[in-house]
């Protein structure tokens, strides 16, 4: 379907809309449906629960239905791999099942981009591609090497082909993909985006952590000049307030802003995705470098953004009429985790002798150390499900579906979603009307739905 070729030439040739960026060219009515984390350990489509029934409705309605995998898809009774040392805060694995049943409830295309992509290693990262593959699911994100963990994926519906690309700002050291160098073979991993970190002080916090360094024995020469202080490894720069400062790595930037390029070269539609937890799941704003990193990717083909990792929602800005979602927070959280692996029964001070797994995952979700509150706010049960509608190849219209996920429930029940209703919709959607305010965005509220319409150019 798609139609931008020089026929004088044999050469194709991009055809740009009127802001700059290469051209949108779907039928109209393309539908994308697009929701965040996809944590889910077993299928949920034979539970006779008529809200999760309404929502599933609403994804199979669309021509791409996106959410992200963060879990693992194989049967630990012949599963070849182990639990890593190295893990993504939990253990994430599903049973077979979750394939086709992913599959019915409307999902064809995931980002496997993730801290949770290698918490069983390659085994685990293989096993769920070949569960993912025999459902005919699209996904992207991690492979062999870099050049396959960050290709492009393509997905085949009837208004036009659609490219998914996937990346990860927060992810387990290890797990990181490369490409062959010399005689050294790549190594298989995820589509890695490294970000530095930078910690803002006030100026007589930096003089005091100067001090400190000062103090220190082996310390040799200023290497951060007047305005930044370097100590045991970590950045601090002076600024007016606290806070954090991220930078993208220039070379991981590049690789990705070419895979979109290439992306939409062969698409009509092209979805770039991004996991990453910074500055931390406590905030609702996004890191410092993530919204130029958005507008770079619009510019080079996107055609929408999606956010995920944080577990709560972020603000939604519209860029060159192109939507952009900072964070989509959770979807599914249907986190009954067995097994668990060796290493979180220790992190959490648990015996596998005496506690069970069902005891460590409540640990972790109610928060195992001081500086980490868990998933007890009832913010991280609270999202929502977004529907994009295209008209003469642009956005027409927004709409977002308040969901909650049963945060009060036990955690047997917990974490399935329904559509919220009455004063908890307006409390989910009030909450994603003042974060995105600050990215210019005006949504509207009409029968617990929140609706953007744009104006036609």
């Amino acid at each position: 379907m798609v139609r931008h070729s020089d026929e004088n030439q044999g050469q194709r040739a991009d055809h740009y809309d009127t802001v700059g960026s290469i051209a949108t060219n779907v039928a109209d009515g393309f539908t994308l449906v697009a929701v965040g984390d996809l944590i889910v350990t077993r299928p949920l489509t034979k539970a006779q629960d008529a809200g999760f029934g309404t929502i599933i409705k609403i994804l199979r309605d669309a021509d791409v239905t996106f959410g992200n995998l963060e879990t693992n898809i194989f049967d630990i009774r012949s599963f070849k791999g182990s639990p890593q040392a190295e893990y993504g805060g939990a253990y994430h694995v599903s049973v077979p099942e979750l394939g086709p049943d992913l599959k019915n409830m409307g999902f064809n295309a995931v980002s496997r981009a993730n801290n949770h992509s290698f918490d069983w290693g390659v085994e685990g990262m293989r096993e769920t591609s070949r569960a993912l593959d025999l459902n005919g699911l699209v996904h992207a994100g991690v492979g062999e090497n870099l050049a396959q963990a960050g290709a492009a994926r393509f997905l085949e519906t009837t208004r036009g082909r659609v490219a998914l690309l996937s990346c990860a700002s927060t992810f387990t050291p290890m797990s990181r993909a490369c490409d062959p160098a010399g005689e050294a073979s790549g190594r298989p991993g995820l589509n890695s985006l490294r970000l530095t970190r930078t910690i803002l002080v006030p100026p007589e916090m930096l003089e005091s952590l100067r001090r400190v360094r000062d103090s220190l024995p082996g310390f040799r020469c200023d290497c951060g000049g007047a305005s930044r202080v370097v100590l045991a490894g970590v950045v601090y720069e002076a600024a007016d307030k606290a806070g954090f400062k991220y930078i993208a790595d220039p070379g991981d930037v590049a690789g990705i802003r070419r895979n979109v390029r290439q992306g939409k070269q062969f698409t009509d539609f092209c979805i770039v995705t991004n996991h990453g937890h910074e500055p931390g799941n406590w905030s609702q704003v996004p890191p410092s470098y993530e919204q130029s990193f958005a507008r770079e990717l619009i510019d080079a083909g996107a055609d929408a953004y999606v956010g995920h990792g944080p577990h709560q929602l972020r603000g939604i800005e519209l860029y060159k009429g192109r939507p952009i979602f900072y964070s989509l927070g959770n979807f599914i959280m249907d986190d009954l985790r067995t097994p668990v692996g060796a290493d979180m029964f220790a992190g959490y001070e648990k015996d596998p002798r005496t506690n069970t797994d069902a005891e460590v995952t409540a640990a972790e979700m109610a928060g195992g150390y001081v500086t980490d509150p868990g998933f007890s706010d009832p913010i991280f049960y609270e999202s929502i499900i977004a529907v994009s509608r295209f008209k003469h190849s642009r956005l027409a219209e927004l709409r977002l579906y308040p969901i909650e996920l049963g945060h009060t429930k036990r955690l047997a029940n917990r974490g399935v979603p329904r559509l919220a209703s009455g004063l908890r919709a307006e409390g989910i959607l009030g909450r994603l009307q003042e974060l995105s305010r600050p990215f210019g965005t005006d949504i509207a509220i009409q029968n617990d739905t929140g609706v953007i319409k744009l104006q036609p150019s």
